[in-house]
């Protein structure tokens, strides 16, 4: 039966808030709290995260750190590639989401000749560039990246050379050339985005199941039409940031956006797409406890990645249980 094992990154450099790095520790808290095992269960990995880069200065304005954000991602997608080859479950826990980047490239290393697909489920659309960001955070660049897109289209930025050079190095990170393709990318719940995003996303035709689809449709028809969108794919991640969650339940969350998911739903739609076996690789993301009051948003989180956690280890029973 195949072991789950944990990547931690505590890596917030992606981000505008500061805080996420201490979204790993917040969900041990809110283990602790549960009287809960969990993090006794699994082995984990800690990857080196360079936040301390934070207190130099930064002089890459249209990609905020994107030189200390390559080496991060490059630490990222060799743990993932050392987990997949011990044939191990990676799951992912991430400070910021533009270290899931970082794991793709670590996926599509260790099968670079497997079709992936990615569920995306996040406020956020994560697919902007450096040329098109309008804040120069990298956590909102890591699906470009996979997709290997620049969106000149729509550019409004002139990024300078030395940011030209470290954003082409990420984009080419575990695997030279798109890691994704557009039809292979499905959004759950995504609902904040700009122009430039907004013109990919019809341009490519990805489909982005809304907040008003997945209620008429609940969370178990929103995961089997996730899945068969991506019947072409040979493995499949999926990243789960927090955010995704109605900004009732998500105070604790750097961009947090109203109109979206409830707890429940957010487990049941865990639940549902990781009983899917071509799923190699699971990641949840962007906790930010100092934004939050009694650590809340761990606590949600935590019941999340349990009932996920639970799906996985389900699955891999009855795969043992069958052969």
């Amino acid at each position: 039966m195949k072991k789950i094992k944990l990547i931690e990154v505590r890596s917030e450099l992606g981000a505008g808030t500061r805080g996420a790095n201490m979204g790993i520790d917040a969900l041990r808290v809110a283990c602790w709290d549960k009287g809960c095992d969990y993090f006794k269960r699994f082995n984990s990995i800690s990857v080196p995260d360079l936040n301390y880069t934070l207190f130099d200065k930064d002089v890459f304005p249209n990609a905020h750190r994107i030189d200390s954000i390559l080496t991060v991602q490059k630490n990222i997608a060799s743990a993932v590639v050392q987990t997949l080859e011990l044939d191990m479950f990676p799951l992912v826990l991430s400070g910021d989401h533009s270290n899931a980047h970082g794991t793709i490239a670590g996926i599509k290393a260790a099968y670079p000749d497997k079709t992936l697909g990615v569920i995306w489920i996040d406020a956020h659309a994560d697919i902007h560039s450096p040329y098109t960001s309008p804040s120069g955070n990298v956590h909102g660049m890591p699906v470009a990246m996979a997709l290997n897109i620049d969106n000149l289209e729509r550019q409004i930025n002139d990024p300078e050379q030395e940011t030209i050079f470290f954003w082409n190095s990420l984009k080419k990170l575990g695997f030279d050339g798109p890691k994704l393709k557009p039809e292979h990318l499905v959004y759950i719940v995504v609902r904040d985005t700009e122009e430039p995003e907004d013109f990919l996303i019809k341009k490519h035709g990805i489909k982005n199941f809304t907040y008003a689809e997945f209620t008429q449709k609940g969370p178990e028809q929103v995961a089997a039409e996730a899945l068969d969108r991506l019947r072409d794919c040979d493995i499949i991640y999926v990243s789960f940031d927090v955010d995704s969650l109605d900004s009732k339940f998500s105070k604790g969350t750097g961009t947090p956006v109203e109109v979206g998911l409830t707890v429940e739903e957010a487990k049941l739609l865990n639940y549902h797409l990781l009983q899917d076996p071509r799923i190699v690789c699971y990641e949840m993301t962007e906790i930010n406890p100092t934004l939050d009051t009694e650590n809340t948003m761990a606590e949600n989180a935590f019941d999340i990645l349990e009932t996920a956690t639970d799906a996985i280890l389900h699955r891999e029973f009855n795969k043992t249980a069958i052969h």
